[in-house]
């Protein structure tokens, strides 16, 4: 932290602690201060000393700009390695003092046995016969971004991460999954670990993740779903009738040569959850620029009414995770991509969506 900030929010936590508890904090504080460790000198950010009417006590303490569950990790292991090194260590009380706290890093402090402070007045400590749990809603900054974990591969991962549901996994499994670099998962799993919508458990090669709120990456996903853009295209296939067209134009693209097309939006859906008691169109992905070959190919015809198919140019996410269903040789969407589809405004399409969301994907 600056070095201006920090002095400053050093001086609420000492306000903060001599108001709750009736002690008081000397003037003089030590920054920086060394303890000799087995693997060398380390540095305390700083020791302040306590007097109250029965007793001395130190306080250890760490300063940090924004802490998350993962930030807080190695300021956590340095405040114990200060413990195991001072020969007052029954006489010390751990703190983590930040601009801001989150939930999940609070929650941690707690478990640990560790007091904190943040800039929005949130004090907690538990020592002795002190208990002082000053809980009060932080806000954090606004921080560079590693881009849209929406965008490109990384959106990959949010699939992966989405289809392996509450599944242990380490990054090399979500890599294979979402098909894509163990660099990208890291940045989207940094991200995303950031938010507290994963967790984490053990360390290095053998360290797994693990998604604790489907929900909010799904909402999430929605949202940035709504503004894409692609190409789409919308086309006409002949069928004996509207009530038939679903199966035959399944059909027709099913004797191509093809094997790089994926059904997906209300045909599809409706077929693992039923609702709808007929769908008469069908939205079908593609990759990119085949879109006209497909319409060579098949005789389909571009129109702006009447079309009863739609051609959506995809790659990446999208191609995910495809698979057949009930009996339908052809290849289904993943759920997720299915269930995204359907919030395209149309017909019954946002009904057929909740219930999909309820029956198949259970978020």
């Amino acid at each position: 932290m600056d070095a201006i900030p920090a002095m400053a929010l050093v001086d609420r936590f000492v306000q903060a602690f001599e108001a709750a508890t009736g002690a008081t904090i000397a003037d003089a504080r030590g920054s920086e201060i060394p303890f000799r460790r087995p693997e060398g000198i380390r540095r305390l950010d700083l020791l302040l000393h306590a007097q109250t009417a029965h007793r001395e006590l130190d306080l250890a303490v760490e300063l940090i700009s924004q802490a998350y569950p993962r930030d807080i990790r190695h300021t956590v292991w340095q405040l114990e390695e200060y413990l195991l090194s001072t020969e007052r260590r029954n006489s010390t009380i751990p703190f983590v003092v930040a601009e801001y706290l989150s939930t999940g890093a609070r929650e941690s402090l707690r478990e640990r046995g560790i007091g904190y402070f943040d800039s929005s007045g949130s004090l907690f400590l538990k020592n002795g016969d002190w208990l002082v749990n000053i809980d009060r809603p932080g806000k954090p900054k606004k921080s560079p971004r590693v881009g849209s974990i929406f965008a490109g591969a990384r959106e990959q991962v949010v699939h992966a991460l989405l289809h392996a549901g509450d599944k242990w996994l380490t990054g090399l499994e979500i890599a294979e999954l979402a098909q894509t670099s163990s660099y990208t998962v890291s940045q989207t799993l940094r991200e995303l670990e950031r938010l507290e919508w994963t967790v984490s458990e053990g360390s290095g090669r053998n360290q797994r993740r693990r998604l604790v709120q489907p929900g909010k990456l799904l909402d999430a996903w929605v949202e940035s779903w709504r503004t894409r853009e692609e190409t789409k295209t919308r086309w006409y296939m002949f069928a004996p009738s509207p009530q038939s067209a679903v199966p035959w134009i399944y059909n027709v693209f099913g004797n191509t040569k093809r094997d790089d097309w994926t059904v997906t939006g209300a045909s599809a859906a409706n077929a693992l959850s039923p609702l709808l008691t007929s769908v008469d169109t069908v939205d079908l992905i593609v990759p990119p620029g085949s879109a006209a070959q497909y319409a060579k190919d098949i005789g389909l015809k571009e129109v702006a009414k009447g079309a009863n198919v739609t051609l959506l140019e995809r790659a990446g996410a999208s191609t995910l995770f495809r698979h057949h269903a009930n009996d339908v040789h052809v290849w289904f969407a993943s759920p997720f991509i299915l269930y995204l589809d359907l919030l395209d405004g149309r017909g019954r399409n946002k009904e057929l969506a909740s219930e999909f969301r309820s029956n198949i994907l259970k978020i």
